[in-house]
């Protein structure tokens, strides 16, 4: 389904209830971290990934009108893990212009395929529903967030 925004609003996802919400296009631009969900009334903008799976996936990587990079991680994966913090971080500054989301390969086996997941981490940098930029492999905050901002 195409994304329902328009120049003077755009559509963001709930991190916390994953319910579809307009924003103003000027805040976001401006760096404006403080709307809430009308929903669930909890902050749009937590500086934290959000947890995807099946169910709330397209909500975040095809209707919201964000960027998505999502890492797709597994528990026993260690470099994954060595990772987490710092994924962490990179969400800290990326938002609001970007949203960050983790897929467990291992829980949500059909997202994995779905994308092709040979190698874990994988980041996958959406833009609405299409495939923008793709890279293996653990790294630090600052790769991340300098990778990102080169692919936007």
């Amino acid at each position: 389904m195409p994304n329902p925004s328009t120049p003077d609003t755009q559509i963001i996802a709930c991190p916390h209830c994953h319910t579809l919400n307009r924003l103003p296009t000027a805040r976001l631009l401006a760096g404006d971290k403080t709307g809430t969900c009308g929903q669930c009334k909890q902050a749009l903008f937590s500086g934290a990934p959000v947890v995807l799976a099946e169910a709330n996936f397209s909500r975040h990587a095809g209707r919201s009108a964000l960027p998505l990079l999502v890492d797709f991680w597994a528990p026993w994966c260690g470099p994954c893990r060595t990772m987490a913090p710092a994924f962490a971080a990179a969400a800290q500054k990326l938002e609001p212009q970007v949203r960050l989301g983790k897929v467990d390969t291992e829980a949500h086996p059909a997202l994995a395929a779905r994308f092709g997941i040979r190698s874990i981490p994988t980041l996958i940098l959406f833009k609405g529903d299409i495939e923008a930029a793709r890279q293996s492999g653990a790294m630090p905050a600052d790769a991340i967030e300098h990778w990102v901002r080169a692919q936007l």
